[in-house]
């Protein structure tokens, strides 16, 4: 549906509590016209992690057009405006993050503005987040009512890439010192228009893990000549379940997931080797460091028991995404004035994971899920699946661009008109 289709449904229109929305962000209003033919020009030439040359060459352009400082290479095709408002000298800094690539997946929608490009898609709606936050420049460039500097960070390879971990290790936060960052990321199946924001853990840590177990190649018909190592990973994957169960407190959560076994390759010999691979999620490092070591434990002696040799590697990715508690009732305070208090929800937690967990670990700030609806707002010709996550299907809702870029545009008047927000949060 086009953004006008949810004008009329959203707070703006039917709640006095909500803020009046200003005419440049209304979903009717030419520039969000132009910002949402944007987002389909980026969701037609979609480019996976670090590939991003002609999306931050796009965002590069706009800002600069808008009039906003541009600094790029952080992350190889990181992009960073700098946004001075008119209201003084007060030093107050705020950062606000989108991520902007795609993934190797091949869409399966026919619709006009579909990936060109076969085995990529923007199947997460990265191209949704970029688009907002250039909505949000676009606004704030032309009023710049407020005392402080924003930073509009346009990040590369959150698929798997690691972009964030990138932009912090090269500086980021050093040349461009935000006091807080503050992300969103859009959550189909949510009716659209809501959002949903809440403090401590709101996605998983993600991390891999492979062991090979070596035994003795012999005869299936004689296996008390080797040491077969498919039934010493059969326990092993047994064992691992009651880590989750067992070893760990009932109230933390955590996830041992065995997802490969590969061992053998005829019926009548005992291979030589099995290789258990999968992950591990949690919503925090302390039940990440018991989860690895009970593992590596149980692997090692388990292999030792039979006599079998044990290769146990354990691959840290992404960090737990966890909001701090001011700065997460700081956002709510916000996006219940943006778009009504029975709009706003909690957050329940994933145990997906989030490469933002790196900007949160170097900065304050908050992560919120901002629904896109069931699928009904795509044009004729997408596929046949559900509009979900990382689904050749999906699509992202052009109808959240001025709602997401109305909330950023509020937090940021907001953040620079309130001294100190975070401490003065901390002590009611």
């Amino acid at each position: 549906m086009p953004p006008s289709a949810l004008a009329d449904s959203t707070p703006a229109a039917t709640s006095p509590a909500t803020a009046p929305v200003p005419d440049a962000l209304h979903p009717d209003s030419p520039e969000i016209a132009a910002i949402t033919a944007l987002r389909r020009d980026i969701h037609a030439h979609p480019e996976l992690g670090f590939e991003e040359v002609r999306t931050s060459e796009l965002v590069a352009q706009k800002l600069a057009e808008w009039g906003i400082p541009v600094h790029r290479g952080l992350g190889r095709t990181g992009v960073v405006g700098t946004l001075r408002g008119t209201g003084g000298t007060s030093g107050r800094t705020l950062a606000l993050r989108a991520d902007m690539d795609a993934l190797p997946l091949q869409e399966f929608n026919t619709f006009a503005h579909a990936s060109r490009h076969p085995g990529r898609m923007h199947a997460c709606g990265h191209d949704g987040h970029t688009a907002i936050l250039l909505a949000t420049a676009q606004y704030l460039a032309g009023h710049r009512d407020f005392d402080g500097t924003l930073y509009l960070v346009f990040q590369p390879a959150e698929e798997g890439g690691g972009g964030a971990r990138v932009m912090v290790e090269e500086g980021l936060f050093e040349r461009f010192p935000a006091e807080a960052v503050f992300g969103l990321h859009n959550w189909p199946g949510m009716a659209a228009g809501h959002m949903a924001v809440s403090s401590g853990p709101v996605m998983a840590s993600s991390n891999e893990f492979r062991i090979t177990v070596r035994g003795k190649g012999s005869h299936a018909a004689m296996p008390h000549l080797g040491i077969d190592p498919v039934p010493i990973a059969c326990q092993m994957v047994q064992a691992f379940q009651n880590i989750v169960s067992r070893n760990k407190k009932p109230l933390d959560a955590g996830v041992i997931s065995v997802t490969m076994v590969h061992a053998g390759d005829a019926t009548n010999i005992v291979p030589d080797s099995c290789v258990l691979e999968g992950t591990v999620r949690t919503f925090s490092l302390e039940v990440l460091d018991l989860l690895e070591a009970r593992m590596r434990t149980v692997a090692e002696h388990t292999c030792a028991a039979f006599d079998a040799q044990c290769e146990f590697v354990f691959d840290r990715n992404y960090p737990p995404t966890v909001n701090d508690a001011a700065a997460a009732d700081f956002l709510r305070g916000v996006v219940a004035d943006v778009i009504g208090p029975d709009r706003l929800q909690e957050q329940e937690p994933t145990m997906g994971a989030e490469d933002f967990s790196y900007m949160l670990q170097a900065r304050p700030g908050a992560y919120a899920f901002l629904s896109n609806g069931d699928g009904s707002h795509r044009d004729a010709g997408h596929g046949m699946g559900p509009c979900m996550l990382h689904n050749p299907s999906y699509d992202f809702n052009d109808a959240l661009i001025p709602i997401g870029a109305r909330c950023w545009v509020q937090l940021v008047q907001k953040w620079f008109s309130t001294p100190s927000p975070l401490q003065n949060m901390d002590k009611k």
